[in-house]
């Protein structure tokens, strides 16, 4: 089997940013996959399961009721090595060019108070895993860390 293109990134040398994973057709639409990495691979710890759930929670609500993204927004969930998130969106991006969308959701995340969007029984199917103040905490860290001054090495994947 062909290895899949995520898998060929070298992950000791990847840094958090946000990348271009990968770009697909649906039809005439591109898709765009992109690579919200929050923590060095193998560096540093991971998220843990709890926090990220809270993340992808608020970070869907925020991104399906954004006023120019609500409707170019296809997927956005953790990913299973809990260093960051996927996001599809419909269209042709570079990474650049959602920054600050990004910020505004890390922002979003950050300043959140109030009930977890979704965090019910009825609404989830482990809504008991849910970490508001550890999810707030990263999106700051995320902000200070990697998106404010971003730099092409934060955005383009290593060679």
């Amino acid at each position: 089997m062909e290895q899949i293109a995520s898998f060929t990134i070298d992950h000791l040398r990847l840094l958090p940013g946000i990348y271009v994973s990968r770009k697909d057709k649906a039809g005439a639409e591109t898709l765009t996959t992109f690579d919200i990495r929050m923590t060095r691979p193998n560096f540093e710890p991971v998220m843990n399961t709890a926090e990220a759930h809270t993340i992808e929670h608020l970070g869907a609500t925020f991104l399906r009721n954004h006023l120019a993204f609500a409707d170019k927004t296809i997927y956005f969930g953790p990913m299973g090595c809990r260093t960051g998130f996927y996001l599809i969106l419909a269209g042709d991006y570079q990474s650049s060019e959602i920054v600050p969308l990004i910020t505004e959701m890390y922002e979003f995340i950050r300043d959140f108070t109030g009930e977890v969007p979704g965090a019910a029984a009825i609404n989830c199917g482990n809504y008991l895993d849910i970490n508001l103040s550890m999810a707030k905490y990263l999106a700051d860290k995320y902000l200070r860390e990697v998106l404010t001054d971003i730099d092409e090495t934060h955005l383009t994947y290593p060679v």
